[in-house]
């Protein structure tokens, strides 16, 4: 177990979760005390190293450490908040009562309020411990010596690699503790470090950039950097040499890198601020065939180690699995209490976010790695960079500059750039063709490769 003692300073960390407990229950009384109906607060410090060369050299180290007292006051269905970074008892009061003052003077919200209390996680639940925190005990100089040795293996891997944007190393940890006037108490400690490079390939007019990192919450887990920097060398180098191509529809492979993107678009489109403002494609989309059969998007917040668990949400309402899609089907949303409340719903425990995500297909096999991919997609495009922001979660109308690479007869022909890719998010779930067994984990979405039946390409 890698949870820091109670009472004890973890290295790197200046406060026990003991004395975050203290300050959140001296919150609270004293938000009572002044008359509030509930009130809720949470304590966090963060710690953290972030280094970055270039060509060799030592270019910058940052050292980061931050710490946060935020207080959230309700009078009857009024809510006010405030924070500061002062933690002894005058600020704490002054902070409260600046919370308490807002609300006095806002406007009354119907769905303004805290969770109710059965959707609170217990203290059995909030107290699960997933393994997310591994403290990195790495100094400025060590971390610099990483990213050189990452940076020089992707140098070194041809004579085409030329130039560098730079390697980086970062270590960062933090832990917080949650409390609030309807029981709920909880707070853990997490980490999460990483290590990446951008190689550059070819001069002149033919220079072709790309980019590889390795990121865990325990360092011990990260690839070599000596891996990292040649898989960038790689695929910087498998681009040179890029071409054009005429306006077309055809179909697309999305890298399973950028496949996460797509399950990104689906969260946004039914997450509950979009709904209750209608502001999305998917409104009032639970229970509808959103996805072909074929697809199911699954979600498990207990995962040990991953960067998507955790035992409850922003405001202490307890995580489940659950199916989100089942057969194509929408089964759930992503909704706070607020958000529940204005859609006549109950909270899905996703104050702060989706957590572990999983996109897959009934079809897939063990196979179907990215080379089957290929030939399942034939001829078409195979893209494996995306550029700009161009998704309209109102209508789900999508348009994104892109790179990767032609391919016919399921081989690849050659890379091509400058393109634009387009189409309709309600469209392209729906005309998801396949998905490939080459999982890839982007933060807390995981997903194969995609292959959509046909979108349109803008060339020359």
């Amino acid at each position: 177990m890698h949870q820091p003692s109670r009472s004890a300073p973890v290295q790197g960390f200046a406060y026990t979760q003991d004395q975050f407990r203290t300050l959140v229950e001296d919150a609270l009384a004293f938000a009572h005390k002044l008359g509030a109906s509930d009130a809720a607060a949470e304590v966090s410090e963060g710690a953290g190293l972030s280094v970055s060369v270039r060509k060799g050299d030592l270019e910058n180290v940052e050292r980061n450490r931050d710490k946060s007292l935020g207080v959230t006051v309700y009078i009857g269905q009024r809510r006010g908040n405030a924070s500061t970074s002062d933690f002894s008892r005058t600020a704490l009061e002054q902070t409260v009562r600046a919370a308490y003052d807002i609300a006095r003077f806002t406007a009354e919200d119907p769905a303004a309020g805290l969770p109710e209390e059965g959707d609170l996680a217990t203290p059995q639940d909030a107290a699960r411990d997933l393994d997310l925190f591994y403290p990195w005990a790495i100094d400025a100089q060590a971390a610099a010596e990483l990213a050189m040795r990452c940076e020089a293996a992707a140098l070194e891997t041809d004579k085409r690699i030329t130039n560098s944007e730079g390697a980086g190393v970062s270590a960062q940890q933090s832990h917080f503790f949650a409390g609030n006037t309807r029981g709920f108490r909880g707070g853990y400690a997490s980490s999460r470090h990483s290590l990446s490079v951008a190689p550059i390939a070819g001069r002149g007019n033919d220079m072709q950039r790309d980019a590889w990192y390795s990121s865990m919450r325990d360092a011990a887990e990260l690839a070599s950097a000596e891996a990292v920097g040649r898989y960038a060398a790689e695929r910087a180098l498998s681009r040179l040499k890029s071409r054009k191509i005429a306006t077309c529809e055809c179909p697309v492979l999305y890298e399973s890198t950028l496949a996460a993107g797509l399950l990104g678009g689906f969260v946004q489109a039914t997450s509950g601020g979009a709904l209750y403002r209608k502001a999305t494609f998917l409104v009032d989309s639970l229970g509808q065939a959103v996805f072909p059969e074929h697809v199911d998007i699954h979600e498990d917040p207990h995962l040990p180690k991953a960067k998507g668990s955790a035992p409850f949400d922003d405001e202490g309402v307890t995580t489940r699995a659950r199916h989100v899609v089942k057969d194509g089907r929408v089964e759930g949303y992503f909704l706070s209490s607020y958000s529940a409340r204005k859609l006549g719903m109950r909270t899905t425990g996703h104050a702060g976010g989706s957590q572990n995500l999983f996109l897959t297909s009934k079809l897939t096999q063990p196979e179907d790695d990215l080379k089957t991919m290929l030939k399942k997609l034939g001829r078409g495009l195979f893209v494996i960079e995306l550029m700009g922001q161009g998704v309209n979660y109102v209508t789900g109308d999508y348009s994104r500059g892109a790179a990767g690479f032609w391919v016919e007869g399921g081989e690849i022909a050659y890379p091509v750039h400058e393109i634009t890719i387009a189409g309709n998010l309600r469209e392209m779930f729906q005309r998801i063709a396949a998905i490939g067994s080459d999982a890839y984990t982007l933060g807390s979405k995981t997903t194969g490769s995609v292959l959509i039946e046909r979108m349109k390409i803008a060339g020359t």
